[in-house]
């Protein structure tokens, strides 16, 4: 990968300033209600509306449609314990400081049986997100706006110290696959926790699918709530400490046809000085 196609992603290529986050928070009611939300409850369903003044005040909604399409070459995740082949992905590891962003070598994802009883327990190798989902704008602000997010959420913000203060992400581009007969599973280890610190789960496209229901609850397995990301931007950002999460299959509408389900889900781990907390 040249210097060129990465730069957005080397420290030096952006900074990112109180001045830049007071616009994602402070200046945003959308971001406002759901930081109010997600420190109430431990999260927050953000309206499509919502998301979309989020991009816009980010220049990035123009970049909306060449982001959706880079779904369009996904891999199969050959890591499915049920044997299942409705699940395609890809997958990035970025280091967020407060000078920037910087992309993260290639690396496995790995989550304990803990937290993924249906695929954890081994390293799991993917396709790296291209790089024209990663420099999109479209992606940039959205994680820029979960990670301010979550900053406002724990004080990486007001922390005086060393400045060694960041997040490790951890991006996943996943579309779920159904047809006539068999139906997709977005989430085959049922409602679980990611292990991490902070969730963010945008919905990129519907395509001929019914259900797909996301379902939160407590970690003593109270439910907190239920609804569908139906339209394309809509996003529910997540405590991963105090909220299970998990989405029920999806089923194609016209038999016929095809379906398919696409999203964005962003985890972030706190990291200081290296160390993960």
């Amino acid at each position: 990968m040249s210097d060129e196609t990465l730069a957005f992603f080397r420290k030096q290529a952006l900074s990112i300033s109180d001045a830049d986050q007071d616009a994602f928070i402070g200046g945003l009611e959308t971001a406002s209600r759901a930081l109010d939300e997600l420190k109430a409850s431990g999260w927050s369903h953000v309206p499509a509306c919502g998301m979309r003044d989020i991009l816009q005040d980010a220049d990035a909604l123009e970049a909306w449609d060449d982001f959706v399409g880079t779904w369009d070459h996904l891999s199969e995740d050959l890591f499915m314990a049920d044997g299942g082949r409705y699940r395609q992905r890809s997958y990035a590891v970025i280091r967020r400081d407060r000078q920037g962003h910087e992309l993260l070598p290639p690396q496995p994802h790995y989550q304990s049986k803990v937290y993924n009883r249906a695929n954890g327990g081994v390293d799991r190798w993917f396709e790296p997100i291209s790089m024209a989902a990663l420099n999109n704008p479209a992606f940039r602000a959205s994680l820029e706006f979960g990670a301010t997010l979550f900053d406002r959420m724990i004080g990486f913000g007001q922390m005086a110290g060393s400045g060694d203060e960041a997040f490790i992400v951890e991006a996943h581009q996943f579309r779920i696959l159904a047809e006539s007969g068999v139906h997709g599973q977005p989430t085959p280890e049922g409602m679980h926790r990611d292990g991490v610190d902070f969730v963010l789960v945008m919905l990129i496209n519907r395509r001929n699918v019914s259900e797909g229901e996301t379902r939160l609850a407590r970690p003593d397995g109270q439910m907190l709530g239920s609804f569908t990301l139906c339209e394309p931007m809509e996003t529910v950002v997540l405590d991963d400490h105090r909220v299970l999460h998990g989405v029920t299959p999806i089923h194609t509408e016209d038999p016929a046809l095809s379906g398919a389900r696409d999203v964005l889900v962003l985890t972030y781990r706190r990291d200081i000085g290296g160390k993960a907390l």
